[in-house]
């Protein structure tokens, strides 16, 4: 039988062989065939697997951990396990990435990211050794590396530690922006302004409370992005096929947990059921959902924010957000909300990132599904772009915001809306009226609830003050109700 012979690359090249022939890879790749095979397969994305630091490092934990626990159950030699720690430790520090360099999508599962990884290990670990890269005999990527592993228990378990430590960075740049909000919240709340609904005027409130409002909603999604986190610490380490555990020792899946979680810090847990944890892809929906959630609602409050500031002559003008570039090619002076609408854009992708995660989690079949690679990529994609998003909202927008007082004092001051107050005293129908007088002929609601003779100048006055309209009560923050014994009280005040 001929071997067929192929050559990647230019330069000096080593031979490296599988099972469907041989190649010429690189002289000083530290990746082997199967890593070549992914290049010439899957030229898709053009985008390596590196891109995600997260998931380079969370190969690495694992391989480590695997060795560690390899060599306590005695079927891997401890010299051989120590130099996979060196460099898993290597890799850990932020060396050898360059050499992760399939492609982000992929099929098979996953098996290319892993074999890229067993192939960087043992290839730098023969470096260590004082063998020549490619002498598998001394340090195998399989029989040694990937010891008691398969792709289908190491990669899902890598991705899954991948994503527990981008949304633990998520979560500080998230905070942050929530407690940049607040403070705008704590500044803006002695102004006063006209609420909207349905982009029509509502009753009044502060300036502040609509920003508390933006924080809190954070908040809200801050929880439940944290709350995913236990979800992805179960873990498939020693299914490896399809979840029988089959060529492991039967000590090892604990062994391999407990020392996964002592290198990461993460409460990593053995799925109770092997089989259907190797099969079930459900926590990556739940995390995409999750993301998709927290982005969808950050978006809204960036079209809030270039609502709230749009004009500034002709719009809304409430608020200034910070001037970042010149807005217009043609037009003079103009600026535009750039920071709110890159993070809108932001959010578009992680709502199509999400749907492609629930298209590749449904066409799971039987004991695996194969398209874990791009439901990682998304995930870890909509991380990355989210936390970066909220860095750059927080820094460039939110922290430079300045209120257009004068004019929020104006609208007030003019607004119709406030009749909405008065109803409790006055009723419903003479309210409307006097709205509708008001709206014709631009006259005071406060004067004409006085002009009629429905209540007098001091008891509008009392009503109307701002923390009532605002509903700014100390301690409760609802609007205590005015009895008649107060209208009467002020009468008597006013004789």
């Amino acid at each position: 039988m001929t071997v067929p012979v192929t050559t990647i690359g230019g330069g000096p090249t080593r031979p490296d062989s599988d099972s469907l022939g041989t190649m010429q890879v690189p002289e000083d790749a530290y990746w082997g065939i199967h890593t070549a095979r992914a290049l010439e397969n899957f030229p898709i994305t053009r985008r390596p697997i590196s891109v995600y630091p997260d998931l380079v490092r969370a190969l690495a934990r694992v391989k480590q951990a695997a060795a560690r626990a390899n060599r306590e159950i005695g079927v891997l030699d401890a010299a051989k396990a120590d130099v996979i720690e060196r460099v898993c430790e290597e890799i850990i520090a932020g060396e050898l990435h360059d050499q992760f360099i399939v492609g982000v999508i992929q099929g098979g599962a996953g098996t290319s990211t892993n074999m890229n990884t067993n192939e960087v290990i043992a290839n730098r670990a023969l470096e260590i050794m004082g063998h020549r890269r490619g002498e598998y005999q001394f340090m195998h990527p399989i029989d040694d590396v990937n010891r008691s592993q398969s792709t289908n228990d190491v990669y899902p378990t890598a991705v899954k530690l991948s994503l527990v430590f981008g949304i633990n960075r998520l979560l500080e740049e998230h905070a942050l922006l929530a407690q940049s909000f607040a403070r705008k919240g704590h500044e803006f709340a002695g102004i006063l302004k006209v609420g909207r609904t349905q982009l029509q005027d509502a009753v009044p409130m502060t300036l502040g409370q609509e920003f508390n409002g933006f924080s809190h909603t954070l908040v809200e999604d801050h929880d439940r992005l944290r709350e995913t986190i236990p979800l992805l610490s179960e873990i498939n380490m020693g299914a490896t096929a399809i979840g029988t555990g089959i060529t492991t020792d039967p000590r090892y899946a604990e062994a391999v947990c407990r020392h996964l979680a002592e290198i990461t810090g993460i409460d990593t847990v053995t799925a109770k059921d092997l089989i259907e944890a190797t099969s079930d892809v459900g926590v990556f929906m739940t995390v995409s959902s999750n993301l998709k959630r927290a982005a969808v609602k950050l978006s809204k409050i960036c079209n809030d924010l270039r609502l709230l500031s749009s004009g500034p002559q002709a719009g809304f003008g409430e608020i200034n957000l910070p001037a970042k570039q010149a807005g217009s090619s043609i037009m003079p002076g103009k600026v535009n909300p750039v920071i709110p609408e890159v993070v809108n854009q932001i959010a578009y992708s992680i709502i199509g990132a999400d749907a492609t995660v629930t298209a590749a989690a449904e066409a799971g079949q039987l004991q695996l599904n194969a398209f874990e690679p791009v439901i990682a990529h998304s995930i870890l994609q909509s991380l990355a772009w989210l936390t970066n998003g909220c860095r750059t909202l927080r820094v460039n927008c939110i922290d430079g915001i300045t209120p257009n007082v004068q004019r929020l004092a104006a609208q007030v001051e003019t607004s119709v809306s406030v009749v909405t107050a008065l109803t409790p005293y006055i009723g419903y129908a003479a309210s409307a009226t006097l709205a509708h007088t008001a709206l014709t002929t631009n006259a005071s609601i406060a004067d004409l609830v006085i002009e009629n003779g429905y209540m007098t100048e001091e008891e509008v006055r009392r009503v109307l003050r701002p923390e009532r309209l605002s509903g700014l009560v100390p301690a409760t923050g609802v609007i205590d109700v005015i009895t008649q014994d107060d209208l009467d009280a002020a009468a008597a005040e006013q004789r």
